[in-house]
């Protein structure tokens, strides 16, 4: 399984993706979610994918290829001019190598479905986030809707409906994702470190600020810990209920 969260704050963007891959309780491997494409001073894109490994690294393979086209008629992640036309070009990358993969063509409830948020800046627009649908539609996210999830999204929810606030610094947003994401570790086997983490600041068209999280990072344990903590603190500190 996977859990990757991208997120908007009045600062710009946040991305956090795990790496686990399995093939059953006793195969586990890492495998890289988070993919970025970057023109100074012009774009700056990030990818995470969740769902079936194979149409993902099919779907990334594409648009990347693509990039580096020279045939201006190729639909390239490098020249479509706004974020609205990327994720539409995503989104039609992703339903092609679905249909391609499945003899019976592509349906909701394919084997080969996955799940893509793709976000960024293209200059002239603002900084935004798509959740792509393995069936090539998508959505953006809103003042209401700030940040979208993917993969195994339940277990890490609770603590960003309750805690996000659109002024958070890049540094308190990166420790409200980790909460999340501990919290979806300790419930799900499917999701685990490392995680791999971006932060977008607006109109910088830069993709320098990026780190893996390994599970020996030390802020992570501290942050880990505490959380657990803190939560047996406020449980003991709430009244009793008796029938």
């Amino acid at each position: 399984m996977t859990y990757c969260v991208a997120m908007r704050i009045n600062r710009g963007l946040v991305f956090m993706s795990d790496t686990r891959t399995s093939a059953g309780v006793d195969n586990f491997a890492v495998s890289r979610k988070m993919f970025t494409w970057t023109e100074p001073g012009e774009r700056k894109i990030t990818i995470m994918t969740a769902g079936n490994l194979a149409t993902t690294q099919s779907m990334i393979s594409l648009l990347e290829e693509r990039s580096k086209s020279v045939e201006d008629r190729d639909p390239s992640i490098l020249r479509e001019k706004t974020m609205f036309q990327v994720a539409r070009l995503v989104g039609s990358t992703l339903k092609e190598v679905i249909t391609s993969s499945s003899p019976n063509g592509q349906t909701s409830e394919d084997k080969f479905r996955a799940s893509v948020l793709v976000g960024g800046q293209i200059k002239g627009g603002h900084p935004t986030i798509f959740l792509v649908y393995p069936e090539g539609n998508f959505i953006e996210i809103t003042e209401d809707t700030p940040y979208l999830q993917i993969g195994e999204t339940k277990y890490g929810k609770p603590i960003l409906v309750r805690a996000y606030d659109p002024n958070l610094t890049f540094e308190e947003a990166l420790k409200l994702l980790l909460v999340s994401f501990d919290s979806t570790v300790k419930a799900n086997l499917g999701v685990g470190l490392p995680f791999d983490v971006e932060v977008y600041e607006t109109d910088s068209y830069s993709s320098e600020r990026q780190k893996r999280i390994e599970a020996t990072d030390e802020t992570y344990q501290t942050i880990s810990e505490g959380w657990g903590d803190a939560l047996r603190e406020a449980f003991t500190k709430l009244p009793s209920y008796s029938i």
